[in-house]
């Protein structure tokens, strides 16, 4: 009950924040977030102490608990990432880690190409036949989890620690389009295939057909999913976030 309790409590503060309903700026009492709460002060303690370590609080003495501005957040904590795909700003999120990937992946299937041992390739063929074979059956979950697997084994495969550490972002970013109806229901048979020309070439040291054959997959994404942007403006780095 108590970490149940304590999840509780940092899911309201956080999505609160990350959502905009408590602006940058904005002070917030102990007392109160016990009383909205109804949890005891370790609790809410320890919720603010997770909220500070997310760089979205922080303590000031004598003041009590400032909400800070987008610019402090830990934007690539898979916990922000999804708060921020549950809000109204979910165009924004969706756009951003859209063009990091689109900057990343292709880089990463490269390198993958030309310093992962085989076994990695051949197991990238493994998942992005898995994938095929979900996909058909009309598995949308076990498909999910498969392509989180394969974006996140590739980042991996690269040898750059910096790229796999982007694995739980990107996990957070392929749930959440899922979970927001952006996902195909049945994926197309072209997308699986790219999949598989991925797997393919990294598993036969293509590096500049790893790479385009990476640009296709992500290309498709962000026609999949760039409705939700459109006429959102960019934030720039005022403190404060666009809504979508």
């Amino acid at each position: 009950m108590g970490s149940r309790l304590h999840d509780l409590a940092v899911e309201h503060l956080g999505s609160r924040i990350v959502s905009g309903e408590l602006e940058a700026g904005a002070v917030l009492r102990t007392e109160v977030l016990e009383a909205e709460l109804r949890v005891s002060r370790s609790v809410v303690r320890e919720a603010v102490r997770v909220a500070q370590s997310l760089g979205l609080v922080e303590s000031v003495r004598r003041v009590g608990i400032r909400v800070l501005p987008i610019t402090a957040w830990n934007l690539f904590d898979p916990s922000v990432i999804r708060w921020r795909l549950e809000s109204g700003r979910k165009g924004a999120q969706l756009r951003s880690l859209t063009e990091l990937r689109t900057a990343v992946e292709p880089v990463a299937a490269e390198l993958a190409a030309r310093f992962a041992p085989p076994e990695l390739g051949a197991g990238l063929m493994g998942v992005a036949a898995a994938m095929r074979a979900a996909g058909r059956a009309g598995d949308a979950a076990g498909f999910l989890e498969l392509d989180v697997e394969f974006h996140r084994s590739v980042l991996r495969a690269s040898g750059n620690e910096m790229f796999a550490a982007l694995g739980d972002a990107v996990g957070e970013v392929l749930r959440g389009r899922s979970s927001s109806g952006l996902m195909p229901a049945h994926p197309s048979e072209e997308a699986m295939q790219w999949h598989v020309d991925v797997a393919d070439a990294i598993l036969a040291g293509r590096a500049d057909a790893a790479r385009a054959a990476m640009l296709r997959v992500l290309g498709r994404t962000a026609d999949d999913v760039e409705r939700t942007w459109r006429d959102i403006p960019r934030a720039g780095w005022s403190g404060t976030e666009p809504t979508a």
